[in-house]
């Protein structure tokens, strides 16, 4: 943990140096007539890459970058110690010092990620929680923030998440949030609204949800503070806390909405008293220990607080489990605190690996002990959410995190089963076996495959009211598949042959009209199209396939000047800007790399170009920093940076192209 806090903490200075110094991220404008690349600084440079990711690797193998949101979680964070009055004041004077140096300057909120345009939900969340933490209206970041919000209408318009957090500090009425009744935990399997019709991460945050708003939690707020003053009509004079119906569906979900939350205090209590129970029980089965509730923080947060609200003592084992799940996301950099939504240790190990695999010829020891700690993780007889849908295979995925044995996800486990046939050792075989069959099994059926679920496609969910994030499900995506495609191929079993062939069928299907893939993971365009060129190099497409053709035309047109890529998370508002940023970044540089190579595009101009990019832009430290966020967490509402994008991708890229040039000179 001292290695992650400290290149956290190196991270920041980085990017907050930037910051008050204005540097521009784009190396000087390269010769474009450079046509080689200097061997002598390629290896160098790939070499202190390689030593300084390894000087970084746990003793017992594995690796765990920082993985940060927005202003969001470190504000629910303080909100959450108030709610339960039990606030810790050093660690909400750390928070709150973290959240305001990320206001924006310019437009005087928050974004959802670094360089983003203003968020009212986060804003209203963070103007919340430096209240709550002592600043005073009146300072000026106060102000800018407080005019940036009534400029968007005022706090009611924030979304559904964030009035839920406003009725439970009584900052609005109850009636301005959809009903989530704790009795939809009781709705039968065959009824519209199911739990298994939403996505895990719905399912873990909506139940523990569901108590808080059937028994109307109210804050302890012990300050007793309101921030009435970001509204523009009082709150208990303001009709319209729901967005005018989009479609029609959208119009008779608010409808019914409106007819439960009138009928709902006519529920029988013994039902209610029961679909309670029912609900607490399942949080409960579900709590994974100093991990929490899914491993992710809302739910977390949701947990912690339906079980005070439900009696449990402060010093209860499940409260204690509650607390230090929380705890355990907290970044400590001495000034500032921030909070993780998730950790990511089998994601970073697992692409570290792959990295470094590219390279045989190099020491593999430590991919080895990282591949020992990876099969220690491998869920195999823990009951899981998917065996509804499954319940006769057998598992064999691995989670995103430490520990959440109840929703193993496939992009994890078919990323560790490619590393592990890589890896090629007999010791590995039945975790490898186990996984493969793990994910033909849970191909859903229109060929593609999901992150969590099965056919996890009711997309008339996404127009219910509590639904406003538009991301209550788990539909396949072109990047998950493509991994769980790639590995089924290259794995090269006889009875995956039909799932590799569905799902490629998928994936050219997918394929949007300017040759790119759509990437849902990652940022975004070029993630989406490195994904799939990657899939099709493992499953032995033929590099002049029209579907390889146009996507690497496509990222053709869209390298930059200075020979790297780069793409804004605005593409998931505005798809046509596709592959377009106003800088390159050495993570979307290093996936356009790899993708292009996986095409056969090794000795290519724009490849070499790309290469003298990334080492141009390499830091002193053998690494590369800057403070761009890498993907989505749910497009458009909700961003993550994996701090070890920056660092293990173009690792990759590097050792790579190496390789390819010592075969094609061999």
């Amino acid at each position: 943990m001292r290695v992650f806090h400290r290149i956290s903490k190196l991270l920041r200075q980085h990017i907050n140096f930037v910051r008050t110094n204005e540097v521009t991220f784009s190396p000087a404008t390269p010769d474009l007539n450079q046509d080689v690349i200097n061997a002598t600084e390629l290896e160098k440079k790939f070499t202190a890459a390689r030593e300084t990711v390894l000087s970084l690797q746990h003793k017992d193998g594995h690796w765990c970058f920082p993985l940060e949101a927005d202003c969001t979680i470190p504000a629910e964070y303080i909100l959450m110690m108030h709610f339960m009055d039990e606030v810790d004041v050093d660690l909400e004077i750390k928070l709150a010092r973290f959240i305001r140096a990320q206001q924006d300057l310019k437009h005087g909120g928050w974004p959802l990620y670094y360089g983003g345009h203003l968020d009212l939900s986060c804003t209203v969340k963070a103007y919340y929680a430096l209240k709550l933490a002592g600043d005073s209206p009146d300072t000026a970041h106060m102000a800018r923030a407080r005019a940036a919000v009534l400029e968007q209408g005022g706090a009611a318009r924030a979304n559904v998440f964030t009035r839920i957090v406003l009725a439970m500090y009584d900052q609005i009425p109850w009636r301005g949030i959809p009903v989530v009744p704790a009795e939809l935990i009781l709705l039968p399997r065959w009824f519209p609204f199911h739990l298994s019709k939403v996505s895990y991460w719905s399912r873990a945050v909506m139940v523990p949800l569901s108590i808080l708003c059937t028994l109307k939690a109210r804050a302890a707020n012990p300050r007793r503070v309101q921030i009435r003053e970001l509204f523009t009509v009082a709150p208990e004079d303001e009709q319209h806390y729901f967005p005018p119906a989009l479609t029609r569906l959208n119009r008779l979900f608010m409808l019914i909405e409106r007819v439960i939350s009138r009928l709902e205090p006519l529920f029988p209590q013994s039902l209610r008293r029961f679909a309670v129970r029912r609900a607490e029980r399942w949080i409960i089965e579900r709590l994974n220990g100093e991990c929490g509730l899914g491993a992710i923080f809302p739910a977390m947060v949701n947990a912690h607080e339906a079980l005070a609200l439900l009696g449990y003592a402060y010093d209860h084992p499940y409260r204690e489990q509650c607390r230090k799940a929380l705890q355990g996301l907290l970044v400590d950099e001495g000034e500032h605190m921030w909070c993780q939504p998730c950790t990511s240790p089998v994601w970073d190990t697992v692409l570290t690996c792959l990295a470094l695999q590219e390279d045989q010829g190099i020491d593999q020891q430590p991919v080895r002990e990282a591949l020992d700690w990876l099969v220690m993780q491998q869920i195999l007889e823990e009951p899981g959410d998917w065996r509804d849908s499954c319940p006769q295979l057998l598992g064999g995925g691995w989670a995103f995190q430490y520990a959440n044995p109840h929703y193993p996800d496939l992009d994890d486990t078919a990323a560790v089963a490619w590393a592990l046939h890589q890896g090629n050792s007999s010791t590995h075989h039945q975790s490898l076996a186990r996984a493969a069959n793990w994910l033909a099994g849970m191909q859903s059926g229109d060929g593609g495959f999901a992150a969590f679920d099965i056919d996890n496609t009711c997309h008339y969910l996404n127009e219910i009211p509590f639904a406003d994030h538009g991301a209550l499900i788990d539909p396949p995506t072109s990047d998950v598949t493509a991994r769980c495609v790639g590995l089924l191929a290259k794995y090269g079993e006889s009875r995956h042959q039909d799932a590799v062939q569905n799902g490629m069928a998928f994936l050219f299907r997918e394929q949007e009209s300017n040759g790119a893939w759509f990437g849902r993971w990652g940022t975004n365009y070029i993630y989406g199209t490195w994904s799939v060129l990657e899939a099709f190099r493992l499953a032995k497409l033929d590099t002049e396939h029209t579907a390889i053709r146009r996507a690497v035309q496509w990222l053709l047109s869209v390298q930059r000047e200075d020979g790297g890529w780069g793409e804004s998370n605005d593409t998931y508002f505005k798809p046509a800007q596709a592959g377009q940023f106003e800088t390159s970044t050495s993570f979307q540089t290093a996936w356009a790399l790899l993708g292009l190579m996986a095409a056969g595009e090794v000795d290519s101009r724009p490849v070499r170009n790309g290469i003298n990019y990334l080492l141009r832009s390499q830091s002193s430290d053998g690494l590369w920093e800057e403070p761009w966020f890498t993907a989505p967490g749910f497009p458009r509402v909700f961003y993550l940076k994996y701090h070890g994008y920056s660092k293990y991708f173009p690792l990759w890229a590097l050792a790579r192209y190496r390789a390819l040039l010592r075969e094609h000179t061999a």
